[in-house]
């Protein structure tokens, strides 16, 4: 029988903006799972950052092939840097020796930190190697201009660091284009095996990792938050301006003390495209109390807004989520092996929808489920934000 979704409005009220999304992006052509997209990719734009309501932001966009930024929104203001940090730390370690020095445990220490996000292994580079000395030398040897150590209230807290969008942008262009052969392939190659769940067990493919086909590279940040989801059972806007960045340094006092510590923070950064054409960075912060899934959904928005040369974007229809532990399965039934879970509220691409078991959570009971092609995996059309049992617009697999 069709949901009575009246209900569901009154218990998530964000049905009217969730259906709008998905009646003005739906795609009207059949479908398989895992099909890739073969429109022609769209032509350059212009400057078009769309920061949602109540979010800071600090984005810059950088074009390798032109040497321009497309995007710059407050790119010069620092923001805690939360696990973007970790990029600073891998390089210190290698900056003198390289690595192929790396002990057995460095190196896995240094793979888990940047694929997975592993806070352990950054605490143990941390306090062996100086602590927010570590970002003084790293500040000197790349120029950078807002970053800076943590405050002196919190020596120990490394994800405190400042730093900006624009010095975001410096530390990986440094990366791809004047670290030696074997530290750039070393650092961009953790970067490029980002892993979905990350170490704490938040989904960190937000963001860039969300809104752009591969090849893509990405280190992301969050700071926060009670729960990032990501679980099996096996375990208000500003103005974008393009141009190059030009401005002074920031004392790195003044840089630590002007950073928010209190709001949410969730941060996508990495490269975008063949030849690692784009350089995107997105800092943002959250009001107070925001759930996880509603900042991994306002900062896919954004990121989706910018102008990233080289970029292509996945097929599908974005469609926002209700509930909570919403299960990602391998096949349309209850039965099937559980890929992950939902972080909750959280909007998903789906390319194609096929009927499956029937499931029941009173008052609902559908045997649609869709096909979300980031995750390899299906869920019930129940916990979609759709007035119908099949969603109105998206193709049959």
């Amino acid at each position: 029988m069709a949901p009575h979704r009246s209900l569901l409005r009154a218990l998530t009220g964000t049905l009217p903006l969730a259906l709008a999304a998905v009646l003005s992006s739906a795609t009207a052509a059949t479908a398989t799972p895992g099909s890739a997209p073969n429109a022609a990719p769209p032509p350059a734009r212009a400057a078009s950052a769309q920061v949602p309501s109540g979010v800071t932001a600090g984005v810059a966009v950088f074009d390798r092939q032109t040497g321009a930024f497309t995007e710059q929104v407050n790119s010069a203001v620092p923001f805690r840097s939360a696990s973007v940090v970790k990029i600073l730390i891998a390089l210190d370690l290698v900056w003198d020796r390289g690595p192929d020095t790396l002990s057995a445990a460095d190196r896995s220490r240094v793979d888990a930190m940047l694929r997975g996000s592993d806070d352990s292994a950054a605490s143990h580079f941390w306090a062996n190697r100086g602590q927010g000395a570590l970002i003084d030398r790293m500040v000197a040897r790349l120029g950078l201009l807002d970053t800076a150590r943590p405050p002196a209230t919190h020596p120990g807290y490394w994800g405190y660091t400042a730093l900006s969008a624009r010095d975001t942008v410096t530390v990986y262009r440094y990366l791809l284009d004047t670290a030696p052969p074997a530290v750039r392939d070393y650092v961009m190659g953790n970067l490029r095996q980002s892993t979905r769940c990350a170490a704490d067990g938040y989904d960190q493919h937000f963001g860039i990792a969300g809104a752009f086909n591969r090849p893509w590279a990405v280190k992301q940040g969050w700071s926060g938050f009670s729960s990032g989801g990501c679980t099996t059972t096996a375990a208000a806007g500003t103005t974008a301006s393009a141009g190059t960045t030009e401005g002074a340094r920031t004392d790195g006092a003044t840089a630590a003390a002007a950073v928010d510590l209190a709001r949410p923070a969730l941060h996508t950064t990495g490269v975008v495209g063949v030849g690692d054409r784009s350089v995107v960075a997105v800092l943002t912060l959250h009001p107070q109390g925001t759930p996880y899934g509603k900042a991994y959904t306002d900062v896919g928005r954004l990121t989706r807004s910018l102008n990233v040369p080289g970029a292509t974007r996945p097929a599908g229809t974005w469609i926002g989520t209700w509930g909570s532990g919403v299960r990602v399965r391998a096949q349309a039934t209850t039965a099937s092996s559980a890929l992950t879970t939902l972080p909750a509220g959280a909007e998903v691409l789906v390319s194609c929808q096929t009927r499956g078991q029937q499931v029941s959570v009173p008052p609902y009971v559908n045997d649609w489920w869709a096909y979300l092609p980031q995750y390899r995996g299906y869920m019930t059309n129940i916990y979609l934000s759709s007035p119908d049992n099949q969603v109105p617009g998206v193709p049959v697999c």
